[in-house]
């Protein structure tokens, strides 16, 4: 068993502190090839990851690079170094601790790779760049322990994917690497432990103790929440009640539009001028550095935020944690509230407050799911190819590669273990040729093959163009927002192009909590002034919705099957209690389609609770499935948990409507002739190399990288319909663009179980869909008033005056 060096014995000592029973097995596994952490937030697992590097560099014996640290955040990687450098000067300890990131220079970059530093902290595009480079088996030199942070979040997206093939290229170079994974929410270990090993190579499970359960509850309201909508604007007086009575809150939103109006309402809202900021990823880097300092230093009674602060960075003194809105996901809940009481053992504080009628029953499926410890999750699947193809050009990159071996090397990797050498071939004839519909073209002959059987790039200078474009996360098409100056003034962050496009001169937004005046757009940048005289626009951000994960979702429906709802609010329970007389609540394993009239047309809502994307596509595929039967569909709306049809005809038979085969056909020609798959093609063909965003002293816009993509897409659709790069779209398309899956697994789940009910008039469940975006378009100065009056209209045709 291996001890911590005396330096760091005695090092706790002086903070009063002991080395915690996890942190010890970590020491004692320190030779394992693989070893996973799971610890509670507070744990102190940074320190039990590190401290067996700490031990073996304490005599200064070693040279050069000893462990990398890889992070899904930057600002994370930063607050590491911070946290990691006061133990090491304290102890006196030779070890020298960098980070490399994307805002590091280019000079010390350089200076890196010839005189590493003993631990690295980076990020997965960083490692990945490191691998290209040919003297990437130089640099890596002595490296003994790879230490992954947060690998629930990596092992989630295609950045895990990215970084489990670099780390295969640089077990090739250290064979005795070991590696470590860290993380406080994982709903399958077992799966983790196997994205983390080199396959087949066993990879051993820590467990530390999970400490108390977090005190977590509901907000505690009078009024009672709205039927729709997503802004949570009734809790803002028992938001800042709470703000006052705590040190520092952290109120988290799904979405950065969402936080950007709650901000602005609380500000409004905030009489005693509590200090309030807001952190999100589209604010320009100087206010979020500003925003976090302020945090550190304790200056900061609240910050709004989105997923910008869900990671394991350890924030000055936080001791609640407000989740605006339905968490959706039971894990990322679980995460954000263990960024309050940053301790361990101390039970870390939560308060819930949903945005809406229905919200108020997600929000207590989800409390009951952390109370059971019931994290959801998705089975990740097999590796993503575009983000292998982009992997064997960043090999070639680093020089002359052998098929057979990079195979073998790949296949070392969990997602890719599964692999076929067919597979594998067609990624690297594409890497060489671009495919058979482009293999004429010099542009995409990439790599050829050498004598003695190994392959290299055709043109070395095309390496310096790959490495521009390595990485797997897709930027949207965004313009600096930017105080108007004479010599450009303040960044202020950024909006989305198809945003600005909807500007004109006089028009105000919100961004970073602020009112500004849109002024004129001038080289790229949108300028504005503070001249605000108007009701702001929300400014358009990409950003995840997320949609309720299918674990909640079926805790949602059996919550909904209990005779009666003790612990739900009064006026919650009321409504289900009257849906239930009126008509039925959803079932687990069963399809509710109500019918009914309402003003002048028929209506059809389907409660097929699988997400917001699932629910979106179904609108579309039963829109069109409606007309091939003669309904006349009007248009549709979706939640996360049904979608909501009008149109001319009554639906008569829900069992033809729902014809699974109809279903499957109806998508492979909407997705055939839908804009939205040139989008997937666009970031998938970005991922695997085909189209190049960055380009020496230049950047393509948006709209060129568009042009470029459907071009692509238009060409190979008709002369080669079966090519690598449109297999791959296909396949991400359903997968994540329009989660097909989950309508495959409802349908799956419900086949020839359907409740039919034709009704009198508008149900109590459906009422509240009558009032989501884009199905009640009332504008003008008098928009709260109608939209009031509307609302009353409904739930009196619903029975729930």
């Amino acid at each position: 068993m291996h001890a911590p060096h005396p330096l760091i014995t005695a090092w706790f000592t002086d903070q009063g502190w002991s080395v915690h029973p996890h942190q010890r097995d970590m020491l004692a596994r320190a030779d394992d090839p693989a070893t996973l952490l799971i610890a509670p937030t507070g744990g102190g697992k940074t320190m039990a990851g590190f401290l067996p590097t700490l031990s073996e560099l304490a005599d200064g014996t070693h040279e050069g690079l000893h462990t990398l640290y890889v992070s899904p955040l930057k600002a994370l990687a930063a607050d590491i170094k911070r946290n990691l450098r006061r133990p090491v000067e304290d102890m006196g300890l030779p070890i020298r601790i960098e980070d490399r990131t994307g805002d590091t220079s280019a000079s010390r970059k350089k200076r890196q790779r010839a005189d590493p530093p003993h631990i690295l902290l980076t990020t997965p595009e960083s490692l990945a760049l490191l691998v290209s480079y040919e003297d990437a088996p130089r640099m890596f030199k002595g490296l003994r322990r790879i230490v992954v942070d947060e690998i629930h979040a990596l092992g989630e997206s295609k950045r895990g994917d990215q970084l489990m093939l670099a780390l295969s290229a640089v077990q090739g170079m250290c064979p005795d690497l070991r590696r470590v994974g860290l993380s406080a929410t994982v709903e399958d270990p077992a799966a983790i432990a196997r994205t983390l090993a080199r396959h087949p190579d066993p990879c051993e499970i820590v467990l530390a103790d999970p400490g108390p359960d977090p005190d977590i509850s509901m907000l505690e309201i009078a009024e009672p929440p709205p039927w729709s909508g997503g802004n949570a604007a009734y809790s803002i007086p028992a938001v800042l009640a709470q703000i006052k009575a705590h040190k520092t809150t952290l109120i988290f939103h799904n979405t950065r539009a969402q936080a950007e109006i709650f901000f602005h309402n609380l500000w409004l809202a905030n009489e005693d001028s509590l200090p309030i900021g807001i952190h999100h990823g589209s604010l320009a880097r100087a206010q979020r550095e500003k925003v976090e300092a302020a945090m550190v230093r304790g200056d900061l009674r609240a910050i709004v935020c989105t997923g910008s602060l869900d990671l394991g960075i350890d924030w000055g003194n936080v001791d609640l944690v407000i989740q605006i809105g339905a968490p959706k996901n039971v894990k990322r809940l679980v995460q954000r509230i263990g960024r309050a009481n940053h301790r361990y053992n101390a039970p870390s504080k939560a308060l819930l407050v949903p945005a809406n009628r229905f919200e108020v029953v997600e929000c207590v499926a989800a409390l009951q799911a952390v109370k059971a410890h019931d994290l959801d999750g998705e089975p990740r699947g097999t590796g993503p190819l575009d983000v292998l193809c982009q992997h064997i050009l960043i090999r070639a990159c680093a020089g002359p590669i052998n098929p057979p071996a990079l195979y073998r090397e790949v296949t070392s990797v969990g997602a890719y273990s599964a692999l076929s050498r067919a597979a594998f071939d067609d990624c690297f004839d594409f890497c060489a040729t671009g495919g058979y519909a482009l293999r004429a073209y010099d542009k995409w002959k990439r790599l050829q093959e050498r004598t003695d059987g190994t392959w290299a790039l055709r043109d070395p200078r095309a390496a310096q163009r790959i490495r521009m474009n390595i990485g797997t996360i897709q930027d949207t098409d965004t313009l600096k927002v930017r105080l108007q100056r004479a010599r450009g003034g303040k960044p202020l962050g950024e909006v989305e192009e198809s945003f600005a496009a909807t500007l004109t001169p006089g028009d105000t937004f919100l961004i970073g909590g602020q009112i500004v005046r849109y002024e004129r757009l001038r080289e790229m940048t949108v300028e504005v002034t503070r001249r605000a005289d108007k009701k702001p626009k929300v400014a358009s951000y990409m950003g995840t919705r997320f949609a309720t994960s299918t674990q909640l979702s079926q805790r949602i429906l059996r919550l909904m099957q209990q005779p009666e709802w003790p612990e739900l609010p009064s006026a919650t329970a009321q409504w289900l209690a009257l849906q239930r007389r009126v008509s039925q609540l959803p079932e687990p394993g069963r399809l509710l389609i109500e019918s009914f009239a309402h003003d002048q047309y028929a209506h059809t809502v389907v409660y097929g609770f699988a997400g917001r994307n699932a629910q979106q596509t179904l609108g579309l595929l039963l829109s069109k499935r409606m007309e091939d039967l003669g309904y006349d569909p009007l248009g549709f709306v979706a939640t996360d948990y049904a979608t909501l049809f009008w149109g001319l005809k009554s639906v008569t038979d829900p069992q033809a409507l729902m014809d699974p085969r109809a279903l499957e056909h109806g998508l492979e020609d909407w997705l055939a002739g839908n804009t939205l798959i040139k989008r997937t093609f666009r970031a998938s063909a970005t991922i695997a190399g085909l189209i190049e965003r960055n380009l020496p002293a230049q950047r393509k816009s948006g709209r060129q990288a568009t042009f470029s993509s459907d071009i692509l897409y238009d060409t190979l659709q008709k002369y080669d319909p079966d090519h690598l790069m449109l297999r791959i779209t296909r396949q991400e398309a359903q997968r994540g663009l329009v989660d097909f899956g989950r309508i495959r697994n409802m349908l799956e789940r419900t086949h020839g179980r359907i409740d039919f009910r034709p009704l009198p008039r508008v149900s109590p469940l459906a009422a509240p869909m009558f009032l989501e975006m884009g199905r009640v378009p009332i504008k003008g100065a008098a928009e709260e008033r109608l939209l009031a009056a509307e609302t009353e209209r409904l739930m009196a045709a619903a029975g729930l005056t």
